[in-house]
């Protein structure tokens, strides 16, 4: 059975727990407000043949990079978000993108999955899980 495309670009229109998710990363608070105030594009492209995809988190304040092959580890480097890397792997979870990330952090990891135009983003890290929601432009 074939995965879905998850190609596109999504506008944020909804988030929460983000400030607790960031303080838990010991993102201090200054940054976390301002962090909390933004609202991100992600522009994403997938090829499902290949399994490759490229995520760019895109903001007012600072953008994200994130590219990789879905079942391959790879280091990531996270300083753009709180100065870290660690190795991180992609694997699919029934149609959801289902991200572990092995470092400092216990538990650090995230879900994309997609319901009709939007995007779904859960993190999660110690425990605490932040969610955002994303819709397709057109």
């Amino acid at each position: 059975m074939s995965k879905p495309n998850y190609s596109g670009t999504f506008h944020m229109v909804e988030q929460e727990n983000m400030d607790s998710y960031l303080a838990a990363l010991d993102i201090n608070f200054a940054l976390r407000k301002i962090v909390c105030l933004l609202r991100p594009t992600k522009e994403i492209t997938h090829d499902p043949a290949t399994g490759l995809m490229k995520i760019r988190t895109l903001t007012t304040f600072k953008n994200f990079n994130m590219d990789f092959t879905i079942g391959k580890e790879f280091t990531e480097d996270l300083g753009p978000v709180d100065g870290r890397t660690c190795q991180t792997t992609v694997n699919w979870d029934g149609d959801n993108l289902l991200c572990v990330q092995q470092g400092e952090k216990e538990g650090r990891g995230w879900t994309h999955w997609l319901e009709g135009d939007k995007l779904n983003l859960e993190m999660r890290v110690q425990g605490i899980v932040a969610k955002q929601v994303f819709k397709k432009a057109v």
